[in-house]
C-alpha cells in the first residue's frame, strides 16, 4: 500500500483524520495517545504528520549560568540551536519540558526547519511572530501565541530522547498526527495495523452513513457496525 514515508504520511494527509485514528488506537488498546486539549494548529487547515524529534526544556532564571556544573546552561539556548540543526526531512519538532509561559518557536525557527525539510513543529508551549507564521505552509502546533523569549528563561538540554506531554510518552521515531481536532501519538511499528483498520473503519462509516441517510435507526446501525 506504501513503500516509505513519503507515501504513508500522504496517506495520512489526505484520507485518515485524527478521530478515526484515534478510534482505532483505542481498538488495539492504545487509549493514551492524544495530546492535551490545549495544543492546538496554529491555523485550523494545518495537518501535521511526521516523525518525532523529540526536543527537552528545561527552566533557567539567567541567559547563561557560568558557575554551574552543567555547560549546557552556559549557552543562550542550551542545545536548542543543534536541535534545530540536526532536525531530518519529514521529522517533527516536539518540545516539552519546564514552563510553557515562553516562546519555543519562531519565525527563523521555522524558516530553517523549512530549509532542513521537516514536517512541522509541536510545541508544549508558546509561539511567536505568529503574523510571520501564517505566510509559511508549515504545520505549527501549540498551546497558543505568547511572545516571551525563551532565552533567560528555558534551555534545550537534550534532544532525540523520549519525552511525556501530559500523559504520553513520545519516543524519537513515533508518528505525529495532528489536525484541527486533536493531536495523537502513533508509537513506531504501529502504523501498518492503525493505517489498515482505520481505513477498514472509513468505508465502514460510509456504510453506515447510507443507512442512516436510508432510515436505520441509530439502533441498527450501531449494532451492524459498532460505531455511530
Amino acid at each position: 500500500m506504501w513503500k516509505n514515508d513519503e507515501q504513508l504520511f500522504a496517506l495520512f494527509r489526505q484520507e485518515l483524520s485524527t478521530a478515526v485514528v484515534g478510534e482505532v488506537l483505542d481498538q488495539i488498546g492504545l487509549s493514551a495517545q492524544f495530546l492535551p486539549i490545549a495544543i492546538r494548529p496554529l491555523d485550523p487547515r494545518m495537518v501535521l504528520v511526521g516523525r518525532a524529534m523529540p526536543v527537552l526544556f528545561a527552566d533557567c532564571y539567567e541567559t547563561f549560568s557560568p558557575s554551574g556544573l552543567n555547560p549546557v546552561f552556559a549557552k543562550p539556548f542550551g542545545l536548542m540551536l543543534e536541535a534545530l540543526d540536526d532536525l531530518r526531512p519529514r521529522e517533527v519538532f516536539v518540545a516539552t519540558g519546564g514552563r510553557s509561559e515562553l516562546a519555543m518557536w519562531s519565525e527563523l525557527m521555522t524558516v530553517r526547519a523549512i530549509q532542513l525539510g521537516a514536517a512541522g513543529a509541536l510545541v508544549d508551549g508558546c509561539v511567536r511572530d505568529t503574523a510571520a507564521l501564517a505566510r509559511f505552509s508549515f504545520p505549527i502546533f501549540s498551546r497558543g501565541a505568547f511572545a516571551q523569549d525563551q532565552r533567560t528563561r528555558g534551555k534545550v538540554v537534550d534532544f532525540r530522547v523520549s519525552v511525556q506531554i501530559g500523559h504520553v510518552r513520545i519516543r524519537p521515531g513515533d508518528l505525529v498526527f495532528g489536525d484541527h481536532e486533536g493531536v495523537c501519538i502513533v508509537p513506531q511499528g504501529a502504523e501498518g495495523d492503525v493505517v489498515e483498520a482505520a481505513l477498514q473503519r472509513i468505508q465502514k462509516r460510509a456504510e453506515a452513513r447510507r443507512e442512516l441517510e436510508a432510515g436505520a435507526t441509530a439502533v441498527e446501525v450501531f449494532s451492524r457496525h459498532n460505531m455511530i
